[in-house]
C-alpha cells in the first residue's frame, strides 16, 4: 500500500517503451515510424457477457429502432423539403425557443445524425446484422436529397455538424459497405463548404467576428482534420487531404503544444482533445512530426491535470496549471466530465498513441477512464434523455442531462461500438492484450487460425483466465499490459504451472512460446491500495484507488479521514463492491462509480 503523486504515476509508463524494443527516434523527418502495434478490424473482436456488452446491446438496438424519417426531419426542414414525422425535440429538433446559453432547446438541429449514422455502421461491422446494414444504407440514401447550401443558412454550428456528417458517411462506407455514401459525402462537403472559415479558428477568433448570438461563436472548425484524414485514406478523393491540411489549427494550437507550451488552460476541453486526433492523422498520413508531438504533449497536459477517475475538464474547461481550478471545482460545480464523450474522445487518442509508440502507460490511462466513467454512465433512454457528467464535487449525485439528444447521446454509440478494437492489438510477434475484458478475439498467425477468449471479473478480481485456441501449434507472443500500478504480486501460470516471468509494473509482458489448442493463460494482477492527490497543490485531498478502480464515498461523510486509515480499507466481502474504511466518527462505505446509482457521494477525502 502507498501514497502515488500524479506526476509518479504518469512517469512510470516511460519504461514501456523499451518493452517493446521500439525506436527511441522517429525515422527522419515528416516520415512516420512503422507503428509497432495495429488495430484488429471491428469483426474481429466480440465482446462476451458483462457491462460493456450490456451498454453495446443497448445503445445498438436503440439506434436500430429509431424511425428514419424523425432522424431525417431537421435536414429536410432546413433544406425547405417535405419533412414526415415525429420530432425528436431537445438540441436535435429545429425550435424557436432557442435562445443561448438560457435555453438550449433547438441547439443544433441534426447535430448528432453522423454519430448515429457512425455507431449503427459500426455495430454492423461488429454484428454483421443485416437490419443494422439495411439501415445505414436507408439513412444515407435518405440524407443525399438534403445534402445541399441551404441547410446551412444561419446555421450556429457548419463545421461542428458536418464534422459529424462526414465520420458517419465516412464510416457508412468503409464499414457498411454502403456504395452511395463517398458520393454522398462529396455533395454534402459542395454544401458545407460555402460556411466553412477559411482556416481553423478558436473560439476568441470566432467571438471576434460578427455574430448572431453567442451559440455562433462556438463552432469547432479545429475538429475537422481527422476526418477528412479519414475521409481521404479511404478514397473521397485528394481534397480532402487538402482540407484537412487546411484546417490544421497550428497557429494557436499545435506549434506551441509541439514545442512543449501548455495552451489548454480555458480551452473547450472535449473538442481540444478531439483536436489532438487531427494531430495524430496528420502524423499517420502526412508524416508529420510536428503533429505528433503536438498530440502528445498536449495529452501530457490533459493528464497532468486530470481527476483521480482518468476524467478531465471541469465545466468542460482545462484549469491553468498551479492554480485551484481542480480543488475550486470540488465546491463550485457538478459539471465535473463531459463523459460520454469525454470518453470517446480518450479512447481515441489512447488509441492512436498506443498504436504509434506502443507505450503501455495509454493502455492504462484508457483502463482508468473506462472503470471510472464511462461504465458508470447511466443507459441512454429512448426518448434522448442522456448521461452527460459526471459529478465529482464534495456532494454528488448521478444526474441526466436535461436535453434530449445532445452531444453525448451521439459518442456513446460510437464508443460502446470501439470497446473490442481497444482491448486487442497486432505486434509483429502475435498479439497485445491491452484491455482485460470478457471478450473473443481472432486471428490468422502464420499458417494458423487463432483465437484467443478472455474470461474475466476484473477489475472486481483481480485475475483474468486466457485460452488460446488454434487449428495447428504456432510460434507466438503473446504480450500482457502490466498497469504501472500493480503491486509486486503480479503473476501468470501457463497450463496450471507457475511460469518463470516477472510482470513489470508499467511494461509489457511477453509470452513467447509454440502455442496448442486449448493453452490457457491466467494471469493475476496485485492491485494495492493506493492514495492519488487531487494535485501538486493539495496533497492532502485524495482518491482512494483499488487498482484501476477509484472508490467513491457514500454519503455521510463528515470531517478528515486520516490516509493511514483509507490504506486500512477492506471488503466488505469476497463478493462485493463495497469497501469498508473505519473511522473515528463510525464506518464509511465506499464503492465504485459503475456500482452506485441513486446515493449521493464524493470522490476526494480532506486527510
Amino acid at each position: 500500500m502507498s501514497t502515488t503523486t500524479r506526476r509518479e504515476f504518469l512517469g512510470r509508463g516511460a519504461a514501456t517503451l523499451a518493452a517493446l524494443s521500439l525506436p527511441t527516434q522517429m525515422h527522419g523527418e515528416d516520415v512516420p515510424a512503422a507503428a509497432p502495434l495495429e488495430q484488429f478490424e471491428y469483426g474481429q473482436v466480440q465482446l462476451l457477457e458483462g457491462p460493456m456488452l450490456e451498454q453495446f446491446r443497448h445503445n445498438h438496438a436503440l439506434f436500430l429502432g429509431l424511425n428514419n424519417d424523425s432522424l431525417l426531419k431537421p435536414f429536410r426542414q432546413l433544406a425547405g423539403q417535405s419533412a414526415p414525422g415525429e420530432d425528436m425535440g431537445g438540441w436535435y429538433s429545429p425550435s424557436p425557443d432557442f435562445n443561448p446559453p438560457k435555453n438550449m432547446t433547438g441547439y443544433i438541429p441534426g447535430h448528432s445524425f453522423g454519430q448515429y449514422l457512425s455507431g449503427l455502421s459500426r455495430a454492423y461491422a461488429v454484428t454483421r446484422d443485416p437490419a443494422t446494414q439495411q439501415k445505414v444504407h436507408q439513412l444515407v440514401a435518405g440524407f443525399a436529397p438534403t445534402a445541399t447550401k441551404d441547410f446551412y443558412s444561419d446555421y450556429c454550428l457548419p463545421a461542428y455538424t458536418f464534422e459529424k456528417t462526414m465520420c458517419g458517411l465516412s464510416d457508412a462506407h468503409q464499414f457498411a459497405q454502403d456504395p452511395s455514401a463517398l458520393a454522398v459525402l462529396n455533395k454534402a462537403t459542395d454544401a458545407v463548404l460555402p460556411w466553412l472559415p477559411e482556416k481553423a479558428l478558436n473560439r476568441k477568433e470566432m467571438a471576434a467576428r460578427p455574430h448572431k448570438n453567442v451559440a455562433y461563436t462556438w463552432d469547432e472548425s479545429y475538429t475537422l482534420p481527422e476526418n477528412f484524414y479519414l475521409a481521404y485514406k479511404r478514397g473521397a478523393g485528394n481534397r480532402y487531404r487538402a482540407l484537412a491540411q487546411r484546417f490544421l489549427e497550428d497557429d494557436t494550437y499545435f506549434n506551441p503544444l509541439a514545442d512543449g507550451h501548455n495552451v489548454l488552460p480555458g480551452e473547450h476541453a472535449y473538442s481540444h482533445v478531439n483536436a489532438l486526433c487531427s494531430a495524430m492523422q496528420a502524423y499517420k498520413v502526412d508524416g508529420s512530426r510536428k503533429h505528433f508531438e503536438a498530440a502528445r504533449n498536449g495529452f501530457r497536459f490533459v493528464q497532468e491535470q486530470s481527476f483521480a477517475t482518468g476524467g478531465w475538464g471541469p465545466n468542460e474547461s482545462f484549469q491553468k496549471p498551479g492554480s485551484n481550478g481542480l480543488a475550486d471545482s470540488l465546491t463550485k460545480t457538478h459539471s465535473s466530465f463531459e463523459t460520454p464523450c469525454g470518453a470517446y474522445g480518450h479512447f481515441k487518442i489512447t488509441r492512436y498513441l498506443l498504436t504509434a509508440t506502443g507505450e503501455s502507460s495509454y493502455g492504462d490511462s484508457m483502463e482508468t477512464v473506462l472503470y471510472n466513467t464511462i461504465l458508470g454512465a447511466r443507459l441512454l433512454k429512448p426518448n434522448g434523455i442522456s448521461f452527460y457528467y459526471a459529478d465529482y464535487s464534495n456532494d454528488a449525485a448521478k444526474m441526466d442531462y436535461e436535453q434530449a439528444w445532445p452531444c453525448c447521446s451521439g459518442t456513446f454509440p460510437q464508443l460502446t461500438a470501439d470497446y473490442g478494437i481497444s482491448s486487442y492489438f497486432r505486434t509483429p510477434q502475435g498479439i497485445a492484450v491491452n484491455l482485460y475484458v470478457p471478450s473473443r478475439v481472432t486471428w490468422k498467425q502464420g499458417s494458423a487460425s487463432v483465437s484467443l477468449t478472455q474470461e474475466t471479473s476484473y477489475p472486481r478480481d483481480n485475475e483474468t483466465a486466457l485460452t488460446i485456441r488454434t487449428d495447428r501449434t504456432e510460434r507466438f507472443t503473446v504480450t500482457l499490459r502490466v498497469p504501472a500500478w500493480a503491486g509486486a504480486g503480479s503473476r501468470v501460470r501457463i497450463n496450471g504451472r507457475n511460469a518463470e516471468l516477472h510482470p513489470e509494473p508499467g511494461s509489457w509482458l511477453k509470452i513467447d512460446r509454440t502455442w496448442k489448442n486449448n493453452d490457457r493463460v491466467e494471469f493475476t494482477i496485485d492491485m494495492p491500495l493506493r492514495l492519488i492527490p487531487l494535485d501538486a497543490q493539495h496533497n492532502d485531498v485524495v482518491a482512494l484507488m483499488h487498482g484501476p478502480v477509484a472508490l467513491f464515498a457514500l454519503h455521510p461523510v463528515t470531517g478528515t479521514i486520516p490516509k493511514p486509515a483509507l490504506l486500512a480499507a477492506r471488503r466488505a466481502s469476497t463478493t462485493s463492491v463495497d469497501w469498508h474504511v473505519a473511522t473515528d466518527a463510525g464506518q464509511i462505505t465506499m464503492r465504485p462509480f459503475s456500482a452506485i446509482t441513486t446515493e449521493r457521494y464524493r470522490l476526494y477525502q480532506s486527510t
